[in-house]
């Protein structure tokens, strides 16, 4: 995410003053707050954490949506399409965005331009995007992976493989921009690029469900089409942010940019693997479709923690720069001790929730498609509290560029899964243990393999923030 640590300027903040009304030594505490924010909080950094959010509002909008306005088994392609498309894009071009922001940054930092290495990563992008659009196209002309196992037969399902076709195109746009963005230090752009992508979104499904044609195909078309528009928006009237500058050879993106790949798709395919799983197993009828899209439904309501994880995100990090601003770099252990137990605590409240009002706000928010009960979600609850502490960990282990060490712990975790999933019994009921199951693994392995980093190497706190910052979870 953005690299919002790596500049100090002041940000644009205007303080409306109204008759005084508190007591002198009230109103020189408050000024003095609002000075320190404005010295020690990057510009920028609320507006990305706002921008987080309000992407992962316009997300919850675009479900409800689908829930109403399709049936079970276009609802279940969509969300076929949208798991795919948030493994697949993330998990290839996010290190791209990531390894941009830090060369450009570091470029700045030296008085040189940083046009070179973005056009290197655009290159890169764009073999990434080839390659694994070919590979998509191959599978879907020699095979019935699309039509049958990840569409279920919907009768658009040609407009769903063309929208993930897209996906790689518009994402990998997306994903430089950001890079760009963030590495030049305009941190507001880069957060109005998620909220627009949000918005943008939502208004595309309201005009599909306005048209009174709503179908799997237009509701895809309106998940992958608005990054283009983010990026237009976002990038409107910026200027400098590809400066001349000396060649740049791919090393300087990252020596390790496979490794990070490779932790970055394991991830994401992590986050998603219980409904990606589901998905494949069930069977086209019309029962098991409608208990497919009851799953479905249950994961994005256990997936709750994770905006809960990106609103105390938006709120921790300016702390975090303050303390790395003032110098404060001996906090690396402590500020990753402080997430690590604001996480725990939000996974710990995602579980309580799942058990006490479940299923009342399953059937609250997602009607008749609902069909899980407390403690199936609870179960999935703690799944997801127990990947949102394992992600938490890794950014320590990628802050001391353990990048191999961490690309071990996701594939230890997805080890698991597909353990778990190989024992006989329900379907669903394997989903959701083999979800705790491999997210536990995932974070076991990921903390042992951190202490045994941090016994030899160290880190400063502002390279903590850097790299939470850099890498939002996607809903």
């Amino acid at each position: 995410m953005a690299n919002a640590h790596s500049a100090h300027n002041t940000s644009s903040v205007r303080v409306f003053t109204t008759r005084p009304v508190y007591h002198a030594p009230m109103q020189s505490r408050a000024r003095r707050v609002v000075d320190a924010a404005r010295t020690n909080v990057p510009e920028g950094t609320f507006a990305v954490g706002g921008g987080l959010v309000l992407a992962a509002l316009a997300a919850w909008g675009y479900q409800i949506f689908a829930e109403k306005k399709l049936p079970d088994a276009p609802y279940n392609a969509v969300n076929a399409l949208w798991i795919t498309t948030f493994v697949v894009t993330p998990g290839f071009f996010q290190p791209l965005e990531q390894e941009v922001a830090r060369a450009i940054s570091e470029r700045r930092e030296r008085g040189v331009g940083g046009g070179p290495v973005l056009w290197k990563a655009a290159r890169l992008g764009g073999l990434l995007t080839a390659v694994v659009g070919l590979a998509i196209v191959v599978v879907a002309l020699t095979t019935d992976f699309f039509s049958h196992q990840l569409f279920k037969g919907v009768h658009d399902q040609g407009l769903l493989v063309i929208a993930l076709l897209a996906a790689l195109v518009t994402y990998a746009t997306a994903y430089l921009a950001r890079g760009a963005l963030s590495g030049n230090g305009r941190f507001r752009n880069y957060g109005l690029m998620h909220g627009t992508e949000g918005t943008v979104r939502l208004l595309a499904v309201i005009a599909v469900v306005a048209s009174g044609h709503a179908s799997a195909g237009l509701f895809g078309l309106a998940l992958v089409l608005p990054p283009i528009a983010a990026v237009i928006v976002a990038l409107f009237r910026q200027k400098g942010l590809a400066e001349p500058g000396p060649d740049a050879p791919y090393s300087e993106l990252s020596n390790a940019l496979a490794w990070l790949l490779g932790s970055s798709v394991l991830a994401q395919l992590l986050s998603y693997a219980p409904v990606f799983a589901a998905q494949l197993i069930v069977s086209n009828g019309a029962g098991p479709q409608k208990l497919l899209a009851g799953f479905i439904t249950a994961m994005f309501i256990a997936r709750v923690p994770l905006l809960m994880f990106q609103a105390v995100q938006a709120a921790l990090l300016p702390k975090l720069s303050a303390h790395s601003a003032s110098g404060r770099h001996d906090e690396f252990r402590s500020g990753l001790m402080r997430l690590l137990v604001i996480v725990s605590a939000i996974a710990a409240i995602g579980v309580l929730g799942a058990l006490a009002i479940g299923r009342t706000a399953g059937k609250f928010v997602f009607h008749s498609k609902w069909t899980l009960g407390n403690g199936e979600l609870a179960l999935l609850a703690a799944g997801a509290g127990a990947y949102i502490i394992a992600f938490t960990l890794a950014q320590g282990l990628i802050a001391l560029r353990a990048y191999p060490k961490l690309t071990a712990g996701w594939a230890c975790g997805a080890v698991a899964f597909l353990g778990v999933m190989l024992v006989p019994g329900d379907v669903f009921t394997r989903a959701e243990v083999a979800f705790l199951v491999s997210s536990a693994v995932a974070a076991g392995i990921i903390i042992v393999l951190l202490m045994r980093e941090m016994r030899t190497k160290t880190a400063t706190l502002g390279e903590l923030v850097t790299v939470v910052e850099r890498a939002p979870l996607e809903f």
